[in-house]
């Protein structure tokens, strides 16, 4: 049995090593998100003070979120292999570093491609997923999990909230310099306390490591052939992002550039395949050992359910202040302050999500929040300037609560399919995210807010019918087997 005890859930336990673990992981997600949204609060500085155009800020602000994509999948791999303890510090002590190099740019060129690379620390949310699956049983796995998610999330509000003052503080033309660069020596600190205050697994447990890097595990044909289909969104949303950035919208690539990354794309995604199949391709020869068989089918319909709970999140927060002042004629200030209660309900509805799904089951609780999640979009749809102001932050608040709670969700389920592959699931079921954000702005870059509403609103009706017919309900004991040949069970129920 693993080593985990379902002792009772209380947060101010702090002599209990998993209490101590989670709140120094959710603290180092923080910081992970305050370092990422370092530049959103500070954009309208540096752009004055670097004498910026409207098209490169805008190109700053896809560049924060490119990378990311790729590097959930990456950091799923690496944590997985080298252990959650030493890739959080890591990818901290590594952000920090190129959050000096930010501050100091003095060219966009430097700007562009230190802000690319930053995009690599919102990763970091997959490593703490790892972190908390070891520490936490099933039956606490959720609200664990959503703590973790929910509080960590938080650290791009700090960020929006502290650094302006910092800045304004400091003054100057470099009082967002000093800024930027406080966030780095707060990364640094606080990768060096990560890694001299956690383990990777409580006293006597294993860690299990996955037995392959580039490509995760699979134990049938048919999961083989959905996994390299479900590599497709991924590439495309990368192609997606190429494409806003060439000649037909804001001309940063030339032709000759875009269509050389569209070849690197597809290069890498034959790539990606060739690594799927040396690592799989004995499925199609002879049937996998019943003790390693999982259904990939859960990995692939969590991806889908994330796709549209945080994926429409981020959609969502990036449009509403300017709908919102455009539809009502409110202020950027008050609409941006109406417009963060979208993400404000992450700090209680993530954890009751993931609480939730502990106590009622994961399939019955992403069905029942993917059901209020589809009518909170579609009463959104509703929003126009005869609907009251009051009425429509209801619809938005709504709203948000499921799919804040869909969120938790989803992590609450992540855990419980293969534990040493818990990194890479974590890590493509994040890619998912990214990609529905990118996927559901672009809807909107060619329709109305209403209908881009309503497409979420579909996307969701899809999703649902996906939980409701493919997803199986957790249920006995997954198998990992010891470094010495023997058998450890892990319950997921």
């Amino acid at each position: 049995m693993s080593q985990q005890t379902a002792t009772s859930f209380n947060l101010l336990a702090l002599k209990r090593p998993n209490i101590q673990i989670l709140h120094f992981t959710w603290m180092a997600f923080f910081i992970s998100f305050f370092v990422w949204f370092n530049m959103a609060p500070l954009l309208g500085t540096i752009r004055d003070t670097m004498g910026l155009s409207e098209q490169e800020v805008k190109i700053l602000l896809i560049l924060n979120l490119a990378l990311t994509i790729p590097a959930r999948v990456i950091i799923g791999m690496v944590v997985d292999k080298f252990g959650p303890r030493i890739t959080f510090s890591s990818l901290l002590i590594i952000s920090s570093l190129l959050c000096f190099a930010f501050a100091l740019a003095q060219d966009f060129q430097t700007l562009a491609l230190t802000r690319f690379l930053l995009g690599f620390v919102g990763a970091g949310f997959v490593i703490g997923i790892r972190m908390i699956s070891e520490w936490f049983p099933a039956k606490q796995t959720g609200l664990a999990q959503g703590i973790y998610g929910g509080w960590g999330n938080f650290g791009s509000a700090g960020a929006a909230l502290s650094l302006p003052l910092i800045a304004l503080w400091i003054g100057g033309d470099d009082g967002w310099r000093y800024a930027v660069a406080l966030t780095g020596v707060v990364a640094l600190i606080y990768g060096v306390i990560y890694y001299f205050s956690v383990s990777d697994t409580p006293a006597g447990s294993t860690y299990f490591k996955s037995k392959q890097v580039g490509a995760m595990e699979v134990s049938s044909p048919f999961d083989f052939i959905l996994y390299c289909l479900m590599q497709v969104p991924i590439f495309l949303a990368l192609g997606v992002l190429v494409w806003k950035l060439s000649p037909a919208n804001m001309g940063l690539l030339s032709h000759t550039a875009s269509w050389s990354v569209y070849a690197a794309l597809t290069a890498l995604y034959a790539y990606q395949i060739y690594h799927i199949t040396k690592i799989n391709g004995w499925v199609f020869s002879r049937e996998a050992p019943e003790i390693e068989r999982y259904s990939f089918k859960q990995v692939a319909v969590l991806d889908l359910t994330y796709m549209v709970t945080f994926g429409s999140e981020l959609a969502v927060i990036s449009m509403l202040p300017l709908f919102l002042m455009d539809t009502y004629g409110l202020s950027l200030t008050m609409a941006g302050l109406l417009a963060a209660s979208f993400a404000f309900t992450n700090f209680l509805a993530r954890p009751g999500g993931g609480w939730f799904s502990d106590r009622y089951g994961r399939k019955k609780s992403l069905l029942i929040l993917l059901t209020g999640l589809i009518a909170g979009y579609v009463a959104m749809s509703t929003i126009n300037a005869s609907i009251p102001l009051p009425l429509a932050i209801f619809f938005l608040v709504v709203c948000s609560l499921f799919v804040n709670a869909g969120n938790g969700a989803v992590y609450a389920a992540v855990p419980l399919i293969k534990r040493r592959m818990t990194g890479q699931i974590a890590g493509m079921v994040g890619a998912y995210g990214n990609v529905g954000g990118v996927v559901f702005l672009t809807v909107l870059s060619f329709v109305s807010a209403q209908i881009f509403f309503l497409t979420i609103a579909g996307a969701a009706i899809v999703t649902l019918l996906a939980v409701m017919f493919f997803m199986d309900e957790p249920s006995g004991q997954m198998a990992e087997i010891l470094p010495d040949g023997t058998v450890e069970m892990i319950d997921v129920s």
